[in-house]
């Protein structure tokens, strides 16, 4: 009993697997009336600078790739300037999964786990972070999510077809972290097959693989409105 005790005690805690971020702020903000969601301040801040800043002050996070528009190169880039881990800030393509597969080009060698995060979830803390990497460096692929509180209901051609049990269903946030390889590999088999995913999960899902979910926050929500954007204001007014 007594060399088991010590034999535990001198086991090694291997070090966390090297992970880049990135952060996809490409998209064209159709919903937000006119308002561009990545450059809107949030209580003197603009929203993606709050975004950038929680992976910047996360120790698990080893440098930051930043996909955005072409016109938003230079201005990301300054905002961006006094953030040693943003490596790099670059242009997104045609849809989403296109824009992180550049973005995952964009990271150096040696990376091993690739966090991807929405660019518009301004409000994510850099412990959120910390857990899901941790738990993607222990089963390949993890993300964060929230009981759904609504009643969700099927529907076809109007009609409601079905109700599943809401004790299932999960609202999944980001980031989402993987295995670097797997989610290289996840999105090529997409593109191959011309399948087009609505989050990196989905693609890691098409290869039969089981995604671990970890605790998510509620103030971590997407700027997807004008009203999310008042909704992130009020949060922001309190203490997490």
């Amino acid at each position: 009993m007594e060399l088991t005790r010590i034999s535990q005690g001198m086991r090694k805690v291997l070090p966390l697997k090297r992970c880049g971020a990135v952060i996809v702020a490409a998209g064209s903000a159709s919903r937000m009336g006119g308002i561009d969601k990545v450059m809107a301040p949030l209580r003197g801040e603009p929203v993606i600078l709050r975004t950038v800043r929680a992976f910047q002050e996360t120790d698990a996070i080893r440098e930051i790739v930043i996909v955005t528009r072409e016109n938003l190169i230079m201005p990301v880039s300054d905002l961006c300037a006094g953030l040693d881990k943003v490596k790099a800030v670059v242009v997104g393509g045609g849809s989403r999964q296109e824009s992180v597969w550049l973005g995952l080009n964009a990271l150096s060698k040696g990376m091993e786990l690739a966090a991807i995060q929405d660019g518009a979830r301004p409000l994510v803390t850099p412990a959120l972070i910390d857990r899901t990497v941790r738990a993607a460096h222990s089963y390949g692929a993890a993300a964060p999510a929230i009981p759904v509180k609504d009643t969700i209901k099927v529907e076809k051609s109007g009609l409601i077809e079905s109700t599943p049990d809401r004790s299932t269903l999960r609202a999944v946030q980001t980031p989402q972290v993987f295995d670097f390889d797997l989610l290289r590999g996840a999105l090529q088999k997409a593109r191959n097959d011309g399948a087009e995913v609505t989050d990196d999960c989905s693609a890691v899902e098409r290869l039969g693989m089981k995604i671990r979910l970890v605790e998510g926050e509620e103030r971590n929500l997407k700027v997807t409105t004008p009203l999310d954007l008042k909704i992130a204001e009020l949060l922001l007014e309190e203490k997490p």
